[in-house]
């Protein structure tokens, strides 16, 4: 975003990672137009237009700049030989490669190196000054002793000569002269001049600045022009009462009458003594009471902080000049123009003979900018506040320059004191010590100021009063006065200031700027002299030398992208090989000044917001300078022009500083913000540019205010923000739809007001309807809305978890505000559950553990249900023999009941309602909603993604907790106790080992290692339950087992939806902990397991964490020998007089109580939280009792001792926040000219266009000419079953049979990833595909238990550009259901690159079609089909439809526009098996052909009823078939047979010939004769697949080999 001089952003800044609606965007993202017209601005962000490659990092929705932008300069386009390109091709579109795919909503972490910014406001202790005390010694007339002045010599005391008048009153005239400039510093403080005081005097007059200045700073100035030098020893003079004896004070004395804090200015020869020596006075004292009292007490600083500043070194003397003024320091810290502009023509030689008298003629007010004089005075502040923040440490100048004004002004005025005086030999001093300044440039930039004024200063006196002013009492003062005067006397001043030209300093400092920024500016560098200075931490050193480091060695690029590298502190060693940011450009702070001036204002506002784009560092520094006060004012600003530009900047702000949300409270700017987001834009007349972009902005920042403060939730509350962000919920543009509901979830977090008032309005319903938003991450913030309302934390605080469910809802009834809440839950599960964004099914956790948290007996009554359901299924379903035999002799003192005993349970509770058939119905749809999220939440919980299954199994093992300590274990008929059932499949393997067949439910062992179960004991007991075990472990491994915390319960009921496989523990899903890929160290992964996301977060959290509390004895009957949390294997068969039914009843009605508990309490406890109805552990619930009133407590006590893990935090509003760190108005890295990442995707741009232009050549005879020419081969290992060929790298993807995907360069024969894919045992990856491959690439595997995968970083060869090992993507379930086939495809899927649609097909009735942009599910085809889908071929271009072929022969064509039910528009039937493979003709659109087992292959038209060709290709069967797809030619490999074994024949045949082009037989390697395929779901024993581009083709063998084979093209 780069705003034009109007304040609009000419360029819109760049969104975030996300999808937007609709085809028109959609189409606009593609042709990579621009919405800015670069003519309308000349102070943006200006780039040469150039070709641009591809970002493999970059979304299609992050790219919103032009391309053919012009360079331009102050206004002119300027065009050279370099700047005229050819226009851009359109853009290729990589797909997941978003910010979310590498975070998975996850706030990127510093990297180890970046330390932590400082605090850029002044620490608690920051100094005020709240009196002064001017002493002054003069003792005019008469010398003292030590002292030999010149003749002439300098007289002039506060600009009076003393000697014009009597003694007495030049001494009251230099005094009220003195306290009148001190007074033009900071006019608050009461200044009070002590002249010529005596001792006693002296003491007095401090000792009451003391008291009257309590624990504030007080300022002592000290004049001894009058007196003798201070002694070595640390003593300055006085007089007695008689004036006749010079009185030594001691500084000790002065200390202990001042105390501390104080600010000390020595104006007196040899000062250095007194610099010294109250230094040795003030350590002497901080170390004595530190020795006696251990420290000072609070409010009371050191006395070794005190500030001095000395006008020489102890061994000098002042300057005696005649044409200075005797107190040339003091005249310099007070009066700084008066002495510059009388310096300068002193040592400048100036046109017209002026002279300094005529100096002091210069007009103007020092107050008003727009006079010579005010304008001179804004330009000095200016150069001495930049020099000091160049020169100074970042806390030294925040202390001395941003603490006090008055001490400002005296630190900005020494400056100029230590240029001048150190021409005169004499040298002032300051502590704390500053490094020197005299020969900073900028002074230079100072005296081109002074000499453009003055040049003009006879000209301004002959227009003007030239008249004389007389160098006497209050010159300085007379000369405002006078310029005061005349604008009521005439105007004359008003006349002066039309003669006088302005300066063009500020201006020039602008310019400079703006190139900075346009040049380089924000471009990262290596650390050196000219990058971002890290300074030391310790005030007072002198920084100079930490600003320049030695060259580093070596400089990698980071493919995180540029970290910031915050001043103020000291990288940690080896870490200078990263880039970093630039040194800023020293005119920061003069931008700072130019914000007071309306006619630089709105350009230097655009150019600070340039500046604060480049990273949180530069927010920080911008924010340590002094910004805030001025930004925080231009809020007042009526103007509508620099509305865009704030709201830019106070974004940035709020997002690097949240605490500022409390600044913004007090002075109402959330005001200026809830305006905007509230305004109705008219498109005929726009009141802000861009307005979509510039309200999410304000949404943002009022979700900023609202965070954490109740306060700012109440005042956004009260201008309507909650309305206006509830309208925008339904634009057009995604990231205002995503903060506005980022918005209202801050705003009603913990806020019942806020809530009631939304639920009233339907706001969940809007929500809810969200959820189906093209934008994952708008669905997301709509799930994090949700979860706000119903009880989550979006603090930022990370122990704050939240709870209180949707608060008190008063004005709902009791059983609707229960209804409404589960309503949430409901819809937002049935939404979300088959998302294909793991960013938005982990925020969908977050909601449903706020309902478990809250309703957790109905989710333990449906945890009880599920149990005994699957149990019984089980047993039914294991047969006689093996492990189901031992599992049905339960022995001891009960037996597993044989009737459905949930059944009965439901049906007796719901016979307690009578005949109320409402109440009856209303409850069965209420159980069966907790029921369908609780099997939601098991499914979530064996998720394909890590950190998503590790969420969801944090909330599973919650609730089994609780069922394990509920009073279900006590019953009769209680399964609880007894081992757990294995699956019947599972069972016969463990029994007699695999039979052949194949099993859809997967065993417990991993590929590669097997692991036994052991088999129960004939009579088991359930054994204690060990506070130091998970709970799950005990359930999924059986009694007697070692018990792991990295098992969950989730993996004990993997096969939930009875015929989907789910992965299980073994397979490699151990508890994550939070952690970061590391890219140094590929060599350590475990390649038992799938790879780790980039950023992995979710930490599991046991329920048994905590040592066991006491239990509550009174909680339970005496009769009970143990409590639920402490049972032995006897208690679970001691006999209790209550049924099922009378727990469900217990369990539901103490949620119930729960819920009223906290209707009651929430009204009487604080809006900002629900403390007050909240109970903070399972075990604090309500007593109640069974249905009968017996003395048996049911629900009282269940979970005693579990720890609360619930509700779960999300992290997803911090990592939105991140989109306004981010730089906005440049170019990402690898879209940089010159940077490593740019110039490797040019190199791949080209080359990618030379091989299509190469093979495009080659295709024309490679139909004609034979295809034996062997390429490469390498032995890769197991069955290479399944493989893909990239389009332009020398790289094939190969699968085995299990979950094992290889990478191999094939021109090199090396290896370069061997990864596990983490599909169960018994299952195989039965697709690959590579994504983006013009870019890089990704690896897109499907396996049969129907989960989608997704991998980078999988070429390891490319060094500094690849990011670290193999790491996951993505990853969902491409199917729901599966059908239970005998004999089946697994999942079968198509990857469409041109439109980026994913079809999924295979044991299935559908062909689910995924939109990668949206990562949602766009339709489900029927098939029409009871068999397998086998193979999904989709048409070349952009057409909709596709191909699909199946197991019973049959071919489809389908159309994607039409309906779901009625999208077939072809079927063939005339293969009489199992069709093997169906692809597209690679030169007729409208032909294809396939080939199926028994050998034959078919061409097909789709204008003709029947196959228009076919070849007899391998009459003994066909194994594997492909088609090329740039040349017409096809291959296959005969399938092995008992008699045909040894040898796998393959034939490649052309489509424009009779006789096949060559024909070779391959040995397969094999011992014997095949019994059965290595996979149940693919039907051959290897693989043969085309090169997508190469006339090449890639053969697997059974004996593990693969073979790359090309065609003799000469």
């Amino acid at each position: 975003m780069a705003y034009n001089q109007n304040g609009t952003n000419s360029n819109p800044p760049r969104r975030p990672s996300s999808s937007v609606s609709g085809a028109t965007e959609r189409a606009y993202q593609q042709s990579s137009s621009s919405h800015s017209d670069p003519s309308s601005s000349s102070h943006q962000y200006n780039r040469q237009s150039r070709p641009r490659p591809p970002n493999p990092n970059m979304h299609p929705h992050d790219n919103h700049r032009s391309p053919q932008e012009p360079l331009r300069l102050n206004g002119i386009a300027h065009s050279s030989s370099i700047t005229t390109s050819l226009p851009d091709p359109t853009p290729i579109i990589p797909y997941w490669s978003a910010k979310r795919h590498l975070t998975c909503g996850n706030p990127t972490p510093p990297p180890p190196w970046a330390p932590k910014l400082t605090p850029w406001r002044s620490s608690p202790g920051k100094l005020k000054t709240a009196n002064a005390a001017l002493v002054l010694c003069l003792n005019i007339d008469v010398d003292p002793p030590d002292i030999v002045k010149t003749n002439p010599c300098a007289v002039m005391e506060c600009w009076v000569d003393p000697h014009t008048m009597p003694s007495h009153k030049a001494l009251e005239a230099i005094g009220a002269n003195l306290q009148h400039q001190f007074e033009g510093l900071s006019p608050k403080i009461p200044y009070k001049p002590f002249l010529d005081p005596s001792y006693e005097d002296l003491k007095r007059f401090s000792t009451t600045l003391r008291k009257q200045a309590k624990d504030d700073t007080v300022l002592f100035y000290y004049n001894g022009h009058g007196v003798p030098k201070p002694t070595p020893s640390g003593e300055l003079w006085c007089f007695n009462r008689n004036y006749t004896q010079y009185i030594p004070v001691s500084l000790s004395e002065i200390q202990t009458w001042l105390g501390s804090p104080c600010v000390y200015v020595w104006d007196c020869s040899a000062a250095g003594h007194l610099l010294q020596n109250f230094k040795i006075f003030a350590d002497r004292r901080d170390t004595e009471m530190i020795a006696l009292h251990g420290g000072y007490p609070e409010g009371q600083s050191p006395f070794s902080e005190s500030i001095q500043l000395a006008a020489c070194a102890s061994h000098e003397q002042l300057p005696s000049c005649p044409e200075l003024p005797a107190d040339l320091f003091t005249s310099c810290l007070t009066s700084p123009i008066d002495i510059a502009l009388r310096y300068f023509v002193m040592s400048h030689q100036l046109p017209n003979n002026i002279t300094a008298e005529m100096v002091m003629h210069l007009p103007g007010d020092l107050k008003d900018r727009r006079t010579p004089l005010g304008e001179l005075n804004w330009i000095f502040t200016a150069i001495t506040d930049t020099i000091a923040w160049t020169t100074f440490s970042r806390e030294l100048f925040t202390r001395l320059y941003r603490s006090d004004l008055l001490i400002a002004s005296l630190f900005r005025n020494f400056l100029l004191a230590e240029r001048i005086m150190k021409c005169y030999h004499c040298t002032p001093h300051t502590y704390p010590p500053l490094p020197p300044t005299n020969t900073h440039e900028l002074w230079a930039s100072w005296d081109l100021a002074v000499d453009a004024c003055l040049r003009q200063l006879p000209e301004l006196m002959a227009t003007g009063d030239g008249g004389k002013v007389e160098l006497g009492a209050g010159n300085t003062a007379g000369r405002r006065r006078l310029g005061q005067a005349k604008d009521k006397n005439g105007g004359q001043s008003g006349d002066k200031t039309n003669a006088y030209i302005p300066s063009r300093f500020f201006a020039d400092q602008l310019t400079a700027f703006e190139v900075w920024i346009s040049r380089g500016g924000s471009a990262l560098t290596k650390r050196g002299p000219m990058s971002l200075p890290i300074q030391s931490p310790t005030s007072g050193e002198n920084p100079s030398s930490s600003s320049t480091f030695p060259e580093p060695p070596t400089s990698t690029i980071t493919n995180g992208g540029p970290h910031d590298v915050p001043a103020g502190f000291t990288l940690e060693p080896g870490t200078e090989h990263h880039l970093v940011p630039r040194k800023p450009p020293s005119q920061l702070p003069i931008v700072l000044q130019v914000l007071l001036s309306q006619p630089h204002r709105l350009r230097a506002l655009i150019l600070l917001s340039q500046f604060v784009d480049l990273g949180p560092w530069a927010v920080h520094l911008a924010l340590t300078i002094g910004i805030f006060p001025y930004i925080s004012k231009l809020l007042q600003a009526a103007g509508q022009d620099l509305r865009p530009v704030l709201i830019f900047i106070w974004a940035r702000i709020l997002a690097v500083d949240p605490s500022c949300q409390s600044d913004l409270y007090g002075n109402g700017g959330y005001k200026y913000f809830a305006t905007v987001l509230g305004i109705k834009e008219d498109p005929k007349h726009l009141v802000i540019p861009n307005h979509s972009e510039h309200k999410a902005m304000c949404a943002f920042i009022l979700s900023g205010i609202a965070r954490d403060f109740p306060q700012g939730q109440a005042a956004c509350n009260k201008e309507r923000v909650f309305d206006h962000a509830y309208d925008r919920l339904d634009e057009g543009d995604f990231l205002l739809r995503q903060w506005c509901a980022l918005c209202i979830a801050q705003m009603w977090d913990g806020n019942d007001e806020i809530k009631v008032a939304a639920v009233d309005r339907g706001t969940q319903d809007k929500m809810i309807a969200l959820l189906s938003d093209d934008s994952p991450e708008v669905r997301t913030a709509a799930l994090f809305a949700l979860g706000t309302l119903m009880g989550a934390s979006g603090s930022a605080d990370p122990n704050k978890r939240g709870g209180g469910g949707s608060g008190t809802m008063y004005h709902l009834e009791e059983r609707i505000h229960f209804r409404m809440e589960v309503a949430v839950a409901t819809g937002a599960t049935l939404a979300i559950k088959e998302d294909a964004s793991p960013m938005v099914r982990k925020e969908l956790i977050v909601l449903i553990s706020c309902l478990a948290k809250e309703w957790r007996g109905y989710f333990v009554v449906c945890a009880w249900i599920y149990w005994e359901e699957e149990r019984r299924r089980r047993l039914g379903g294991g047969g006689a023999g093996g492990a189901g035999s031992g599992l049905n002799a339960m022995g001891g003192g009960g037996t597993i009941a044989e009737e459905d005993v949930t059944s009965h349970a439901v049906a007796e509770w719901l016979d307690g309602f009578g005949d109320d058939e409402g109440a009856r119905e209303e409850n069965r749809v209420l159980l069966s909603s907790f029921f369908t999220i609780f099997v939601a939440l098991l499914e979530l919980s064996v998720d394909p993604y890590q950190e998503v299954a590790t969420s969801a199994q944090t909330v599973v093992d919650y609730v089994m907790a609780l069922l394990f300590e509920s009073p279900f274990t006590r019953l009769e008929s209680t399964s609880l106790h007894a081992p757990p059932v294995l699956p019947p499949e599972q069972s016969k393997e463990l029994g007699g080992g695999l039979n052949g067949t194949r099993s859809r439910v997967p065993s417990s062992g991993s590929a590669g290692s097997t692991q036994t179960l052991p088999l129960p004991s004939p009579a088991p007991a359930r054994p204690p339950l060990d506070r130091s075990q998970t709970m799950t472990s005990t359930v999924s491994n059986g009694v007697g087992n070692a018990l792991r915390r990295t098992s969950s319960f989730a993996n004990a009921l993997r096969s939930l939806a009875g015929t989907i496989a789910f992965p299980s523990t073994e397979d490699g899903r151990s508890t994550p902990s939070p952690t970061v890929s590391n890219p140094s160290r590929p060599d350590l992964l475990d390649i038992s397991r799938p790879p780790s996301p980039n950023l992995n977060f979710a930490q599991y959290t046991s329920p048994y964490s905590r040592p066991a509390t006491p239990q509550q004895q009174s909680l339970y009957p005496a009769s009970s020998p143990t409590s639920p949390g402490r049972s032995s294997g006897d208690a679970y068969h001691h006999h209790i007089s209550f049924a099922p039914s009378d727990v469900m009843e217990a369990l539901m009605e103490e949620d119930m109580e729960r819920l009223r508990a906290r209707r009651r309490t929430g009204t009487h406890s604080k809006r900002s939280s629900h403390q007050g109805g909240q109970l903070s552990s399972p075990s604090g619930s309500t007593f109640s009792m069974d249905s009968n009133s017996s003395s048996v407590i049911l629900g009282l006590g269940t979970g005693a001792g579990i720890r609360d893990v619930l509700p779960l935090k999300s992290r997803f509003y911090d990592w939105c926040c991140e989109y306004f760190k981010e730089p906005q108005m440049r170019q990402a890295e690898a879209d940089e000219p010159g940077s490593v990442q740019y110039n490797y995707q040019v190199y791949r741009q080209q080359r990618n266009e030379t091989i299509l232009v190469e093979t495009e050549s080659q295709a024309e005879f490679a139909e004609s000419r034979p295809w034996d020419r062997q390429v490469a081969s390498f032995q890769a290992g197991a069955y290479p079953l399944t493989m893909a060929f990239h389009s332009y790298d020398p790289h094939i993807v190969i699968a085995n049979e299990t979950d094992m995907i290889s990478v191999w360069d094939w021109s090199q024969r090396k290896r370069l990833a061997y990864f596990c894919n983490g599909n169960p045992k018994g299952t195989s990856i039965t697709s690959l595909h590579i994504v983006n491959q013009d870019v890089g690439g990704l690896i897109l595997a499907a396996s049969a238990d129907s989960v989608i995968r997704l991998y980078r970083n999988y070429d390891t060869s490319l060094g500094q550009l690849c990011s670290g090992p193999v790491q996951m993507v993505s990853s969902f379930r491409g199917l729901n259901e599966v059908l239970q086939v005998k004999r089946g495809a697994g999942i079968v899927t198509d990857w469409k690159q041109a439109g980026g649609f994913l079809m999924v097909g295979g044991d299935s009735r559908i062909i689910r079609v995924w939109d990668a942009h949206t990562e949602n599910m766009i339709m489900d085809i029927d098939t029409n089909s009871e068999s397998p889908v086998t193979a999904i071929s989709s048409d070349h271009g952009s057409s909709s439809t596709f191909l699909a072929s199946f197991a019973d022969g049959s071919i489809k064509l389908f159309d994607r526009r039409l309906e779901e039910d009625d999208a077939v528009v072809r079927s063939y039937r005339e293969h009489g098996s199992w069709v093997q493979n169906a692809r597209w003709h690679p030169t007729f659109s409208s032909q294809f052909l396939s080939a199926s087992l028994d050998g034959e292959v078919k061409l097909w038209d789709l204008r003709a009823d029947g196959a228009v060709d076919g070849w007899e290709f391998h009459p003994q069967g066909l194994s594997a078939f492909d088609v090329h797809q740039a040349t017409g030619v096809f291959a296959g490999t005969s399938s092995l047979t008992a008699t045909s074994w040894r040898y796998q024949r393959t034939i490649v045949q052309s489509l424009s010939r009779s006789t096949p082009l060559s024909q070779f037989n391959i040995p397969t390697g094999l011992a014997g004769p095949v019994r059965s395929m290595p996979s149940p779901f693919i039907p051959r024993m290897g693989s043969l697949v085309f090169h997508p581009t190469e006339m090449l083709y890639g053969i697997g063998g059974p004996d593990g080999s693969v073979k790359v084979v090309g065609c003799k093209l000469v």
